[in-house]
């Protein structure tokens, strides 16, 4: 749910203390409990709440994500929220409704059936929402961009950004993360080790940048909004 000040280290003190069992537990801490944890003072501990509270304005693709469905990680999720739109309409989704969704096939769509299919899973959702979380809040985008309604591919290794900070940033400016290069495909992203993807966008004449390239096109700094 990506929740600021909200360490490894913390996570496993409260799981060793029995505060925290499932993601719907960080919900119903309070600042005392917090402050019991060791190097936890005080505004560590309402720093904590506060990042807590403000993630549940986190996007639906995000709260996807954030769930541990088997086979989805954040490309399939951001999919899953694009297409459906909210939680109640992806619970609901028979393997013929998640079939029909590009790049979601049958291992896939079993591993979401089955997850929500769990009495633990209903369960799940139902605290959450009852603690506030949006379970239909769209993904917010950067306004107008270079990329917004480009297919992007990403191929080598990026130096200041993983493969899904670099997913998530092109679907927040509006662009379609894609994981082959065609002649459908307007910019391929490529770092050291690029291959393949590399020699086929350079034969098709399709626009190659540097990851240094990439977040100047987006006005960023560092692989964060500047």
């Amino acid at each position: 749910m990506d929740i600021e000040n909200l360490g490894v280290s913390i996570i496993e003190q409260l799981v060793d203390k029995g505060l925290v069992k499932s993601v719907a537990d960080l919900y119903a801490l309070r600042q005392k409990d917090l402050e019991a944890l060791e190097r936890m003072g005080a505004k560590s501990a309402k720093n904590l709440v506060e990042g807590i509270e403000q993630s549940k304005k986190a996007s639906l693709a995000r709260l996807i994500y954030a769930l541990g469905i088997p086979d989805v990680g954040v490309h399939t999720a951001y999919i899953l929220a694009g297409q459906l739109g909210s939680m109640a309409r992806l619970s609901e989704s028979s393997a013929k409704d998640l079939e029909g969704i590009r790049e979601i096939g049958p291992v896939t769509a079993q591993s979401i059936l089955d997850f929500f299919a769990r009495s633990s899973t209903k369960k799940l959702l139902r605290r959450l929402e009852e603690s506030g979380i949006a379970m239909d809040r769209a993904e917010q985008t950067a306004g107008e961009s270079p990329l917004q309604g480009k297919t992007v591919v990403l191929t080598g290794t990026l130096e200041r950004l993983d493969r899904a900070e670099a997913e998530a940033l092109l679907r927040k400016f509006g662009a379609h993360p894609s994981g082959s290069v065609s002649k459908k495909t307007d910019v391929v992203v490529a770092g050291p080790g690029a291959g393949s993807k590399l020699d086929k966008a350079r034969a098709l004449g399709i626009r190659i940048w540097d990851e240094k390239q990439f977040l100047k096109e987006l006005g960023m700094e560092g692989g964060r909004d500047a």
